[in-house]
Formats: structure tokens, sequence, C-alpha cells
């Protein structure tokens, strides 16, 4: 039988600092390895730098993380794959157990988990440590998981996964995305604690806290509402059923002391915001219905793919 073939993925912007120990570093961990560095219109010599140390180097021109992943799970043929980022905050003792669980079967995505280890205290930025259990929270909630670490840029994947994957979003709420698909699509996740390390001095984080932050939050409703349309317009159904009420029970108060309507423009707001949510709740249905239908058609795709390389 063949040896599996691994393919070690960094997506790299700006990170001349650390890729080069990045490289060396996952070349002890995993020899066999293949290492593809993705440059995304970097200034400062990172692609020169990653060729150097021996990576296989391919170019990504348009910006964001979500695009270079793109590119990445499209262009190259292996059995796992290793995605990692470029600035050294991922120590490569963990490689071997997270490829390791994939090419086992155990898992179709393994995550490497910051949040149960030292991530709270090797991270700087206060911000992104609440960002991290505000969007860990928001998705267990919505979609009935227990995923612990939803951002990490550390994961190992199957290949039926990267293949099968219809990558959307554009920039670092990749990560996110990726996270729901598997949990929508009942993929095997097995989450592995890794250690993380702040950036080096000298390594600039390319996160902005606050508009990839704002990115990240409209990515989880936007998935919410594609995933579990039921669910969303119900909600969006309840609170128009909400806001009718309060505009329609003085109405009727009012009407059984006196016997009187007076205010027919409030009544005539209430029964609109009334048939707004029947019409949310129906267009729920309808797309539970035809999200349905795509899910048996994923399944079948996923069996094509799976027949085709086996």
């Amino acid at each position: 039988m063949a040896e599996p073939r691994i393919a070690v993925l960094i997506p790299c912007y700006n990170e001349s600092v650390t890729i080069k120990k990045v490289i060396e570093d996952y070349k002890k961990a995993l020899p066999e390895a293949v290492i593809y560095v993705y440059d995304n219109n970097s200034t400062d010599g990172t692609a020169q730098i990653a060729r150097d140390a021996g990576a296989e180097v391919r170019y990504e021109y348009r910006q964001g993380k979500g695009n270079v992943i793109r590119s990445m799970f499209r262009d190259i043929d292996a059995d796992c794959y290793l995605m990692i980022d470029g600035d050294d905050t991922y120590p490569a003792e963990n490689a071997r157990e997270l490829v390791d669980c994939v090419l086992s079967g155990r898992a179709d995505m393994a995550i490497g988990d910051r949040l149960s280890s030292t991530y709270f205290t090797e991270n700087k930025r206060p911000f992104h440590n609440m960002g991290n259990r505000l969007v860990r929270g928001t998705i267990n909630s919505l979609f009935h998981s227990d995923v612990k670490d939803i951002m990490t840029g550390y994961r190992a994947f199957s290949r039926l996964f990267v293949k099968s994957y219809p990558v959307l979003s554009k920039g670092f709420e990749i990560e996110t995305e990726m996270t729901i698909h598997c949990l929508d699509k009942n993929f095997k996740i097995v989450e592995i604690p890794v250690s993380y390390r702040d950036r080096p001095e000298g390594s600039v984080s390319k996160l902005n806290t606050f508009s990839d932050g704002a990115k990240v939050l409209k990515t989880i409703a936007t998935l919410f509402r594609d995933y579990k349309p039921l669910k969303f317009f119900s909600i969006v159904a309840v609170l128009f059923i909400v806001v009718g009420a309060a505009f329609f029970v003085p109405i009727l108060i009012e009407y059984a002391k006196t016997g009187l309507v007076p205010r027919f423009p409030t009544l005539f707001v209430s029964c609109m915001l009334f048939i707004i949510a029947v019409l949310m709740y129906v267009t729920g249905v309808l797309l539970q219905v035809i999200n349905k239908k795509h899910r048996q058609l994923y399944e079948l795709c996923l069996n094509m793919i799976n027949d085709r390389d086996n």
C-alpha cells in the first residue's frame, strides 16, 4: 500500500520574521509531508524565504485567507491536509497527532484546540479573547454542539472534506465557516488541545479586532440562515409577532372597554406585522424543504467522491 500523502498548507501574508522557523519545525515533525506556502501578495520577501527553506511556493493574488484556502483545496491532491498559520503561534509537536486522527479515519476535521490550553494567557489582545468566547458560545448554541475552539487556524482535514467543501468566505472568517459546515454536514470532528504562543517580537497580526470580528459575526448569521432556515425565520417571525402584539393588545383592551377602535392606523400596522410573521414562517418552511433536498444531493456527491477515490 502506498504511503499516505500529507500536505502541509501555510497561507502567508508578510510573515518573513517567522516563516523559515515554521517550515523547519514542520519538516522535522512531518518529514514525509510536502510543505506548501501560498503567498498572498506579501511585500517583505516571505515567498523567497519560504522557497529557500525548502517549501513549495505558490501564489494567490486575490487578497484574503479564504481566497488562499480556496486555491489550496482546489490545487493540491493529498490524503491528509494539515493547515497552519505562518506566524509561529502553533507548535509543531501536535502535528503528528492531528494528522493521525485523519489518516486513521477517526476525524474528517481534527482541530487544534487553543482555548482549552494556553491561549487566554498567551494572547495579549483582550478583545480577541472576548471575541473567541462570543463566537464559540453563539455557534454551539445555534448548532447544539460543543466545539471548544471555533476559530483556530490549526486543523487537519480528510481528502473527502477538502474536495467537497464549498469555500464561500474570502477572509479570516473562513475558520468559522469551516466549523459550521462540518457541524451541519455531520463530518467527524476530533479536538486535540494544543499549546499556543503569542507572535514573536517583530511579527504583526493581520487581524483587525473590530472589522474582522464584525465579518465573523455576519458570517455566523448568514450561515445560520442558510443552514437552519426554519429556525432562523421562525425567530424572525416571533419577533414580528411580539412587536405586532405590542401594538395590538392596547387596541384590544380599549375595544373590550368601549366597543370602539379609535386607532385604525395602529391596528393596520399590527395586522401587517402579523401577516409578515406568517410569511416569514412560510419562507422558513419552504427553504427548509429546499435545504433538505440540497443535503440529499450533497450526500450523493460525497458518495461519488468517495467511490472515485477508492
